[in-house]
């Protein structure tokens, strides 16, 4: 399957994400993925808590008629964790300031508005803050095209096509959900205000 068909597998949408970059050397995009240096850093920590949680609702399911009473303590103890876990994300000192970006995003790759223009080549890390499920994603991406765009208020001049390289699995059922979500959300939207009109 060639990239290009491989990318048309995946929904792609215009969003609004917190959005951080910097450039790297292809040396650094080569090697291991950001969670696998470290699989406690609290950027993949969001992408690993959602994974087990999903694991944890099966067992949970199975224990809920013989015994409701541990599965609600179980749920809440669920609950703290996600809460520790997005309070430790957001205290980010990259993310105090919101950096708002719009985007056009897919679990293959993205297009940014910046600031600053890159060249088609050059490797990125990548961090993406997804407010619908409360996760950071950080990956490393390639550059494929930069464009100059006509911008309201000339903040972000140019528009960037960046796809990803090396991003873990548990990331990308992440991205894949928040796509979703944003997909269905945008869909009801238009459909509401399609009724108002």
């Amino acid at each position: 399957m060639t990239g290009s068909e491989d990318k048309r597998r995946f929904f792609r949408i215009d969003d609004e994400v917190d959005l951080f970059y910097r450039k790297i050397d292809q040396h650094e995009a080569a090697g291991a993925g950001p969670a696998e240096n470290n699989v406690l850093t609290h950027y993949s920590l969001s992408a690993a808590l959602e994974m087990l949680s999903q694991e944890s609702t099966v067992l949970l399911r199975r224990l809920e008629k013989s015994q409701p009473d541990v599965v609600n303590y179980l749920k809440l103890i669920d609950r703290k964790i996600g809460l520790l876990a997005q309070a430790i994300i957001t205290q980010d000192s990259a993310f105090r300031e919101k950096n708002a970006r719009n985007v056009n995003l897919s679990a293959a790759g993205l297009a940014f508005e910046s600031e600053e223009a890159l060249k088609p080549g050059e490797f990125l890390e990548i961090k993406m803050w997804l407010v619908s499920c409360m996760a950071m994603i950080v990956t490393y991406g390639k550059v494929i095209y930069c464009n100059e765009q006509p911008a309201a208020d000339g903040r972000y001049p140019y528009r960037i096509g960046v796809d990803y390289i090396g991003m873990e699995e548990q990331d990308r059922e992440l991205l894949i959900k928040h796509v979703v979500k944003r997909q269905l959300q945008q869909i009801r939207d238009n459909k509401e205000a399609g009724h108002q009109s």
